[in-house]
């Protein structure tokens, strides 16, 4: 961090400062402050409310809520004179020029030391039963196009800051109601390692989460509130989700998250790339690519389509390794095909089952899926597909696109049996896969 010095300890006065070194060994004005940080005075305003609270909501006051958890003022420790701003972990050096991805999750550590956060960290939070009867829907219907004042309107109320007390610190993202009752979707990368979580509604209200269940390997996490807030702030305004599969490169979106912990942000852009396969922590993630301006603390948020639907959940973006601010506009979402999915298996059994393998290899061609090669040993050749078919329905639902397949697909477990429609050389017929083998 560079040289650091100390000062008085009067309230409100500057107690440490780090001059750090200008890259290539320069040297700063030994007068000029690169970074401070004050101590707390017991009577500052930490958090205030702009707006009224919901009708028979306790308003918790700032110093009993926040500066009990948040603004790195953890139970009396000074964790602000160490406070890293790292995105949760540099992921993936990719050239020479030192471009890397990264989470986009504001954490604070309470040492100094580098990136100390384990990949898969227990999260000790207390939990919410799994197999309630709840649900995410991905709808393909879409509305008119709406304005971005519109857009705002409708969803910032459904959007969320969380933040999660761990062993290391605190890590602040965003996450998105799903559910009136409380159901909300966020990055896995959010909670891991957590002890302890809540949320900060638009309203500025505060209140504790249960953590539902997780995974790592999508990066996804689902939360609840409990009863007991649900009765102080009654019905929560939920989002609505849009199927990803209908945007195209150039739609315009828009992101509303807390980065660097400015609560309620709005960006907005264009859909920049569709299937983007990115290495994150050493496994290859799909995403949607975009310019929407996404910093630290989008974690977990949505990004939102101009017809006021969730497209994605904004998960990483690129960054310089030596200049954080030096690469813009490469930013990245889970797309919401995913989401239906993994986390309503997520919601019902509290992990993620694994899709049926089919065994074919297709690639689009009229009159349907064009059946390029088919697997030995798997339930497409068991079932008498041959290359050379054409796939014209699955579940009686027309073939057009791969992802037309993929889809069909992610409703199906294994034990189960799908019907494709062929066409073979004029011939229309039928055959049964009975989906008996996991996608590895």
């Amino acid at each position: 961090m560079g040289e650091r010095e100390q000062a008085g300890h009067l309230p409100g006065e500057i107690v440490e400062t780090y001059r750090a070194p200008l890259p290539g060994g320069g040297e700063r004005d030994p007068r000029e402050i690169v970074a401070s940080y004050r101590q707390p005075d017991p009577r500052e305003v930490v958090e205030t409310y702009s707006r009224p609270v919901p009708s028979g909501a306790r308003k918790a006051p700032a110093a009993s809520r926040t500066r009990r958890r948040g603004r790195g003022v953890f139970r009396g420790r000074r964790a602000g004179l160490y406070k890293f701003l790292i995105c949760a972990a540099v992921l993936v050096g990719l050239t020479a020029a030192g471009k890397a991805v990264e989470y986009l999750t504001d954490r604070d550590e309470r040492r100094p030391g580098g990136m100390v956060y384990e990949t898969r960290a227990e999260i000790t939070i207390p939990s919410w039963p799994v197999d309630q009867g709840a649900g995410l829907t991905v709808s393909r219907t879409q509305g008119e196009p709406l304005t971005a004042q519109e857009v705002y309107r409708r969803l910032n109320p459904a959007v969320v800051t969380v933040q999660c007390l761990s062993g290391e610190g605190v890590s602040v993202g965003t996450g998105v109601i799903f559910s009136e009752d409380g159901y909300i979707l966020t990055n896995h990368h959010v909670v891991r390692g957590g002890s302890e979580c809540y949320v900060t509604l638009d309203s500025g209200y505060s209140m504790d989460v249960c953590f539902v269940a997780g995974d790592e390997d999508s990066d996804l996490a689902v939360l609840k509130v409990p009863p007991g807030e649900l009765m102080t702030v009654g019905a929560l305004p939920f989002a609505a989700f849009g199927d990803s599969e209908q945007l195209v490169v150039g739609d315009t979106v828009y992101a509303i998250g807390a980065p660097r912990r400015l609560r309620g942000t709005l960006t907005n852009g264009i859909i920049s790339a569709i299937d983007r396969d990115i290495e994150v922590e050493g496994r290859t993630m799909t995403l949607l690519q975009t310019n929407a301006a996404l910093n630290s603390g989008n974690s977990g948020g949505p990004l939102i389509s101009e017809r006021g639907q969730v497209v994605g959940i904004n998960v990483a973006k690129y960054m310089s390794d030596w200049n954080r601010d030096s690469v813009e506009g490469l930013g990245f979402a889970i797309p919401s095909a995913y989401l239906e999915r993994i986390v309503n298996d997520l919601l019902k059994w509290g992990e993620v089952r694994p899709e049926p393998r089919l065994g074919v290899w297709v690639q689009a061609e009229e009159p349907g899926l064009f059946v390029k090669s088919v697997d030995p040993g798997t339930a497409a050749e068991a079932a008498g597909v041959r290359a050379g078919d054409y796939i014209v329905a699955a579940q009686g639902e027309e073939m057009h696109t791969n992802q037309d397949l993929f889809r069909v697909r992610r409703t199906l477990y294994v034990g189960d049996r799908l019907t494709l429609t062929l066409l073979r050389e004029g011939e229309t017929l039928e055959v049964t896969l009975e989906l008996d083998e996991a996608v590895d």
